[in-house]
């Protein structure tokens, strides 16, 4: 199914590299806790290096400032035995791999996409700094939905922006979000320059309206006092009224 996705992708032959990847360069260049050792030894089944996009291997141009090094762009695959602990994974495979990134996770026929923004650590420039993750649905190349379908156009490599390869991962990763906010508004368009900000502010937000969600609902469970009970409930319908109002945002910058 995995093949299926790169088939969409459309890169040419000469970017291929298809070479396996070993654990052993995450345990090594990445700081990983217990958990994420567990997840690495108990949830991966195998690793591939699929593609580097750069100068010499297609036409486009590398990009870097004080800030960032889009010197070229990796294509990594990573076969699950288990999806659990895949935003686990996501974290500190996009941390121990300094360039920037596209992670195509595959388990049982379908794949999730993981993409970040990294930047150069000021205080250490052999050091990269991850500002923001973001994870696709999980989907079925093979079998798109019309959801997928249209998001898997918009990221075919001939119609992402290719000034240089920061535009060009800018592009892709604006496909992304816009994917994960279709999720909620049921309706996908390619993201445009001008969408993609918002996109990404309103999903920010929805993220941490539910992380308080939901531990006001641990609240609610240990409460034993009526009138606080009625106060969470209260605090928990608030937020949810949010939700809806920014995912009625997400609607109309997606239309």
């Amino acid at each position: 199914m995995i093949d299926a996705f790169f088939d969409r992708l459309r890169i040419p032959d000469s970017c291929r590299l298809d070479k396996p990847l070993f654990k052993k360069l995450f345990l090594d260049n990445a700081e990983l806790k217990a958990a994420d050792k567990k997840a690495l030894s108990e949830d991966v089944s195998g690793i591939r290096w699929r593609y580097t996009l750069k100068p010499s291997s297609i036409n486009i141009s590398a990009f870097t400032d004080e800030e960032r090094d889009y010197g070229e762009v990796a294509i990594l695959s990573v076969d699950l035995s288990s999806a659990n602990r895949v935003k686990r994974l996501a974290a500190f495979m996009q941390q121990a791999i300094p360039y920037p990134l596209l992670l195509v996770f595959q388990h049982e026929g379908k794949v999730a996409l993981s993409v970040a923004d990294k930047r150069i650590n000021q205080a250490d420039s052999s050091k990269i700094v991850v500002e923001e993750r973001w994870l696709s649905p999980w989907f079925d190349p093979a079998a798109p939905t019309e959801i997928e379908a249209a998001f898997l156009e918009a990221v075919t490599l001939s119609k992402l922006p290719a000034t240089n390869f920061y535009a060009l991962y800018q592009g892709l990763q604006a496909q992304v979000i816009a994917f994960i906010a279709a999720e909620r508004t049921g309706q996908f368009q390619a993201a445009s320059a001008k969408v993609a900000p918002m996109h990404r502010a309103a999903l920010r937000k929805i993220d941490g309206l539910e992380r308080e969600i939901s531990e006001l609902r641990n609240a609610l469970k240990r409460e034993s006092q009526m009138a606080r009970k009625i106060s969470l409930n209260s605090e928990i319908k608030s937020r949810k009224d949010v939700i809806v109002q920014l995912e009625a945002e997400l609607t109309g910058a997606s239309q």
